[in-house]
C-alpha cells in the first residue's frame, strides 16, 4: 500500500487587481491638431461636430478603398490601412 501524500494548497487572501477598461481615445487632448479640433467642436457644438467628423471618416475610408482597388490590395490589407489611419488620426489629435 502506498503512503498517503500530503498536498498543501495556498489560497489567495485578496482578489487580483482588475484592469480598468477605458473607452475612447487614449491620446485625447494630445497631438498637434487637438487644440484646433477642440475649438471647432466648441464653436459648432458636439452633435454637429460628430456628424461632420463621421462624414470625414467615411470619405477617408472610401479614398483608402479606392486606393486599394487601384493597387490591387485585398480586403485584409485595406482593413489594415484603415486601422493605421485611425491610429494616426488619434496620435495627431484629430480624434480629440
Amino acid at each position: 500500500m502506498a503512503a498517503p501524500v500530503s498536498v498543501s494548497v495556498r489560497h489567495r487572501s485578496t482578489a487580483p487587481a482588475r484592469l480598468q477598461i477605458r473607452m475612447g481615445n487614449v491620446n485625447e487632448g494630445k497631438g498637434i491638431f487637438a487644440p484646433v479640433v477642440v475649438i471647432v467642436r466648441n464653436i459648432i457644438g458636439r452633435k454637429r461636430f460628430n456628424q461632420l467628423r463621421g462624414k470625414a471618416i467615411a470619405l477617408h475610408s472610401q479614398v483608402i478603398t479606392e486606393f486599394c482597388k487601384t493597387i490591387g490590395a485585398d480586403s485584409k490589407q485595406r482593413q489594415g490601412l484603415i486601422r493605421l489611419a485611425k491610429k494616426n488620426g488619434e496620435k495627431l489629435g484629430f480624434l480629440a
